[in-house]
């Protein structure tokens, strides 16, 4: 029931970025059929959560009987995602030139990490990588310290995986109105530096340090930080504005002591930041909610994944579910009319070539002789 219910999206099974561009648009209510490797047929596992909510084809791409198959697919698909080196599909055959004389009204997503073309667009990469060049990955640790990486969230989901699924859904709505199709070309490289804009901004302007930790927002500030608390466990602190800053000061016991004019002295962050951090090794993480969480702080608990999947508010929200006993994200955004949800757990490598197939248009006689040829 979700928005993107009735359309069609072939993905090219892929790792990471591309996954989780079909899981996001699976969970939007799109049918997502995965084409999985053949020599892959069986495998998969239940706690893969970013392969749910679609069924699974496992073909032979280097066959021509599977070719064929998946180009007549792509006569009848609104999109296809894939996610390998540039030159790749084109050499098997399935190159957008070749999906878009099949159908002009195709959207053909690309999922790479330098990108479809420049310098060393052939490379290998991951995440770190694409997000070292975009200028992210030195700005994210402690002054002094190396950088540090934030996890494959950056390059591979927010600037790779989610991007492209914006394009995609894009391009679904232009075609629309134009009765044409496209190529979406999303490179971890342009969105990690796309992630990056407010930041750029402001280095650009001459008010964010190349040195790290010595910022707003990178753990520079004493009002933006974690702190360790008495049982070892930590806790989150954003007070940026006055108003809020000044509940800090009040809630920490050090207001009225001339903290209240130093938001904006980076001279003082420093020795600000170390008194506030004895003050936080006085209570246990759980004392501090007690006096800070719901308040108008901006505060949180560091909470590990298992405390986060049971802390009331994620509780109140359902923002974790589980899908065949294993716990995870719950689809997002939400939506008022036409809600989302897992269409299902993830599939093992070919579970559903034959159904998928003769959902897909095509005849029993056909789909043995895929069979026997080795294409499926």
């Amino acid at each position: 029931m979700g928005p993107l219910d009735g359309y069609r999206i072939l993905e090219i099974a892929g790792i990471g970025p591309g996954p989780f561009c079909a899981m996001v648009l699976s969970d939007l209510g799109a049918e997502v059929v995965r084409i999985d490797r053949k020599a892959y047929a069986g495998r998969g596992s239940k706690f893969d959560v970013l392969n749910r909510g679609r069924r699974s084809l496992a073909m032979d791409l280097k066959r021509p009987e599977a070719v064929e198959a998946v180009l007549d697919m792509v006569e009848t698909a609104d999109g296809l995602i894939e996610g390998f080196r540039p030159g790749v599909m084109e050499r098997l055959g399935l190159g957008p030139d070749v999906c878009l004389e099949r159908n002009p009204r195709l959207v053909f997503g690309r999922m790479t990490g330098w990108g479809q073309h420049g310098t060393i667009a052939h490379a290998a990469g991951h995440d770190i990588n694409y997000i070292a060049l975009s200028g992210v990955l030195h700005s994210i640790g402690n002054n002094g310290g190396r950088p540090v990486p934030p996890l494959n969230l950056v390059g591979d989901f927010g600037g790779g995986g989610m991007l492209l699924a914006l394009g995609v859904v894009a391009g679904l709505l232009e075609a629309q109105k134009s009765g044409k199709g496209q190529v979406v070309d999303a490179a971890m490289t342009d969105g990690s530096a796309l992630l990056l804009a407010a930041v750029v901004g402001m280095h650009s302007a001459g008010v964010w340090k190349d040195d790290r930790g010595s910022n707003m927002l990178d753990s520079g500030s004493h009002f933006y930080d974690t702190y360790e608390c008495a049982d070892g466990e930590y806790v989150s602190v954003g007070s940026i504005e006055p108003q809020f800053y000044a509940l800090l000061l009040e809630k920490t016991g050090l207001d009225g002591r001339e903290w209240e004019g130093h938001l904006t002295d980076r001279d003082r962050w420093p020795e600000l930041k170390s008194k506030l951090a004895e003050v936080f090794r006085t209570r246990t993480r759980d004392e501090w909610c007690e006096i800070m969480e719901g308040s108008d702080v901006c505060f949180a608990p560091v909470l590990r994944i298992g405390e986060a999947i049971e802390h009331p508010h994620n509780r109140s929200r359902q923002t974790f579910v589980e899908v065949d006993g294993v716990p995870q994200p719950a689809p997002a955004p939400r939506f008022s009319r036409t809600p989302v949800a897992v269409q299902g757990p993830p599939p093992k490598a070919g579970e559903h070539s034959d159904a998928v197939l003769a959902d897909w248009g095509f005849g029993g006689e056909r789909i043995d002789a895929m069979r026997a040829a080795g294409a499926i």
